[in-house]
């Protein structure tokens, strides 16, 4: 498998495995327009490119020429010495090979080498991933509501990893 630094070229292939992945991870919890309108506002060319031009960093992991998943991070998130994860998804029928994990360790590897000191992210409260971040680590630090507009919200828990030994 190979992970490595999505180009402005390559926000496309994001968009894609979004569009691939979302359905299956947020279908029963959330419903079609709902799906639609947040694929439209964190997933649109626009959006990509404006996140990668706010510090966003964009890995792919592939093997044998297919696109398996993503992660993007922010180094010193929020004026602080940590590091955001903004997004992490595998496709559904690789996921539970250990892909996640590599992306994580990438951005904790990145995140050390820049001297912060944790790593933290948003989870749905409904979303399954929470399993997989405590099992890497993470812990709940708080419960979080974001208005993301059109009526609807993001119903969240703030995890965090420290990288402080």
């Amino acid at each position: 498998m190979t992970l490595s630094v999505a180009s402005k070229n390559q926000l496309s292939i994001i968009k894609g495995l979004a569009y691939q992945i979302w359905p299956d991870t947020y279908g029963t919890t959330h419903s079609q327009e709902e799906l639609d309108y947040m694929l439209t506002k964190f997933y649109s060319i626009e959006s990509l490119e404006n996140q990668l031009a706010n510090s966003h960093i964009f890995i792919l992991a592939s093997e044998n020429n297919r696109n398996l998943g993503f992660i993007s991070f922010e180094i010193n998130a929020e004026k602080t010495t940590k590091t955001k994860i903004h997004k992490l998804y595998v496709l559904p029928q690789n996921q539970g090979k250990g892909i996640g994990m590599k992306l994580v360790d990438y951005v904790k590897n990145e995140s050390v080498i820049n001297e912060n000191t944790a790593l933290f992210l948003n989870v749905n409260k409904q979303n399954n991933a929470q399993e997989f971040y405590v099992k890497y680590g993470f812990k709940i630090t708080k419960d979080i509501i974001i208005d993301i507009g059109n009526g609807y919200i993001m119903d969240d828990y703030v995890m965090e990893l420290n990288l402080i030994r």
